[in-house]
């Protein structure tokens, strides 16, 4: 058999394309604020994890400039031999102060942050819990664990004690969960899960990437926002959110993280993040710290928008963050919705099985604390006028 027949035998994509309704790798030739263009038109943009708006904030983009002029455009090395900047190390130490950790460990990627510690951490005998519904990082992770892998149904506490108790009391045990799941915007019950992870004996690690800058007073994320961030062992996080940037990082114990850096061979062997990006996350950290009055801005526009689409009809789900998918169930609809708002100005993502449940395509928008009310008042009505020219609203 050829290797290669499953590729030929590939047409979903040129099908879609032929169709016009293929939604992915779009190239955007310009950004600015909210506002994106695509083959030259402009579109208000709902599909983005700019969070906090900071992606072009002047200070963001003059930090970036100044480590380009000091370290160049790269480290052309991995951390464990010519990779490490001081501006690195400084990273990781405020990054380590502000989420209350002992230390802290920056990845390249946030995908790699997760592969990088869950395979390092479980070794053969262990056991990885996981949310059915995790990242997909998450689940490539636990693949390349020599641990054992079990899931249990999603936010189910009585499915995850279930396999908990199922499990040998000298088992080392780790429940990974994300605090926010990115499609549906709903968050992790993590005052259940810490109670299981005590009654069971099990260390509790949270993908906290849509999480950290959004949720909790001080934007340290979903741990902070239920006042268990001391019974979490582990907290990862992503720059390339709420940071405007590109890696990610793990927050622990100064121990566990020391071992992980020395072990991990997504870490070791891969090159560091670049200068620019550094720079970037250190600018926007001191921006979420001194400007909580951008959380309290995006959560306005959260309340805003999930209103706006309940009260049109549109089914939004259990989401509780700026995360507001709209359910449409049928993927041809979905994409025929997608389609009619692209057009309209709006650029959003339409999702589909598997990432999430079949008959369960949905919309994906998520926002900004920089978007205007003529913006999202904007969205609104092309969501209200294409939803009923399709027949999914009245």
């Amino acid at each position: 058999m050829d290797l290669f027949e499953k590729c030929y035998n590939f047409t979903r994509a040129e099908e879609a394309m032929a169709m016009g309704f293929y939604p992915y790798f779009t190239p955007i030739q310009e950004v600015k604020g909210n506002k994106v263009k695509v083959d030259g038109k402009e579109m208000i943009m709902v599909g983005s994890n700019n969070y906090l708006g900071l992606l072009d904030h002047p200070k963001v983009i003059e930090a970036a400039h100044q480590a380009v002029d000091k370290y160049g455009v790269a480290t052309c090395g991995s951390r464990f031999l010519n990779g490490t900047l001081d501006i690195h190390v400084e990273l990781e130490d405020r990054l380590a102060k502000f989420m209350n950790k002992e230390a802290v460990l920056a990845f390249s990627t946030g995908f790699q942050t997760n592969q990088g510690v869950i395979s390092t951490l479980l070794s053969r005998g262990d056991a990885v819990i996981t949310d059915k519904m995790v990242h997909a990082s998450i689940v490539d992770a636990c693949r390349l664990s020599y641990g054992e892998v079990h899931k249990f149904k999603h936010n189910d506490m009585e499915d995850l004690e279930k396999t908990l108790s199922s499990l040998d009391d000298s088992t080392g045990k780790l429940i990974v969960v994300d605090g926010v799941f990115s499609m549906e915007g709903d968050l992790t019950n993590l005052p259940e899960v810490v109670k299981l992870g005590k009654k069971y004996g099990t260390k509790i690690m949270v993908d906290d990437a849509h999480g950290i800058g959004v949720m909790g007073k001080n934007g340290r994320g979903t741990a902070e926002h239920f006042g268990v961030e001391e019974e979490i062992d582990l907290i990862m996080g992503t720059f390339s959110k709420s940071f405007a940037a590109l890696g990610g990082f793990i927050a622990g114990e100064k121990k566990v993280i020391s071992y992980v850096k020395h072990h991990s061979r997504a870490l070791i062997f891969s090159a560091s993040i670049t200068p620019a990006s550094v720079a970037t996350v250190l600018a926007t950290l001191d921006i979420i710290e001194s400007e909580p009055e951008r959380r309290g801005k995006l959560w306005q526009i959260t309340d805003k928008m999930r209103t706006g689409f309940q009260d049109m009809g549109y089914e939004t789900g259990p989401t509780e963050t700026p995360i507001i998918p709209v359910i449409i169930g049928n993927d041809e609809l979905a994409f025929m919705l997608w389609k009619l708002l692209r057009e309209d100005g709006i650029f959003t993502n339409p999702v589909i099985y598997p990432a999430v449940p079949k008959d369960q395509s949905l919309i994906r928008t998520s926002y900004s604390a920089t978007h205007t009310d003529d913006e999202l008042d904007y969205v609104l009505g092309s969501f209200e006028k294409c939803g009923k020219l399709l027949g999914i609203i009245k």
